[in-house]
């Protein structure tokens, strides 16, 4: 049932994507000068911040629940013209519910992503490594794939939302497996 709920929402951000890519019109040139399109670039670093919704189950039916989650995001992308690669890192605070007395109350992932422009607006995939911190079990070390859209509002601001899926098997030795499921958006500051 997750699997088909991260499934579909993947599909409705990249069905977004044509919708955010026709809304940047370049401005009319001034009479006498000649005209060159605006084409934006995404190379840069950013930092920023970002703010969404946490919901994880795992394979012991009453060790599950969601709530909010918030944190900082960091790294930098290459703009190779058509498409874009970046890595960052993001490190995000919760107190998730699993289990009264258990909570999840971290998560860090470092990141890789590519995607492909649409006017000013970046359709990426991303993965990579995901750590998680709860209160009771400790840390654990696991992964991540997603997808993204992002919108450059101009050159230093960007907007997105990103839908992340989580595993960590076998969480810190025990016989636990933990899936979450992130759904996030982003204000990010580009340098």
């Amino acid at each position: 049932m997750k699997r088909s709920i991260f499934v579909t929402a993947i599909a409705a951000l990249l069905a977004a994507g044509p919708a955010f890519a026709g809304s940047y019109k370049d401005p009319a040139p001034a009479p006498g000068f000649p005209h060159t399109p605006a084409e934006p670039s995404w190379t840069a670093f950013y930092l920023g911040s970002q703010i969404g919704y946490l919901d994880a189950d795992s394979n012991i039916p009453v060790v599950s629940g969601d709530d909010f989650i918030a944190g900082f995001t960091a790294g930098y992308d290459h703009d190779f013209g058509e498409f874009v690669l970046g890595a960052g890192i993001d490190y995000d605070w919760t107190q998730t519910t699993l289990f009264p007395g258990f909570d999840l109350e971290n998560v860090f992932r470092v990141k890789m992503r590519g995607g492909f422009k649409m006017g000013r607006s970046l359709i990426y995939a991303t993965g990579g490594y995901a750590h998680a911190d709860t209160n009771l079990l400790g840390d654990d070390e696991g992964y991540f794939l997603g997808a993204g859209i992002d919108y450059l509002f101009s050159d230093t601001m960007s907007v997105g939302a990103e839908i992340l899926y989580h595993e960590f098997d076998n969480y810190n030795n025990t016989v636990l497996d933990l899936e979450a499921t992130t759904v996030q958006v982003r204000t990010v500051y580009r340098f």
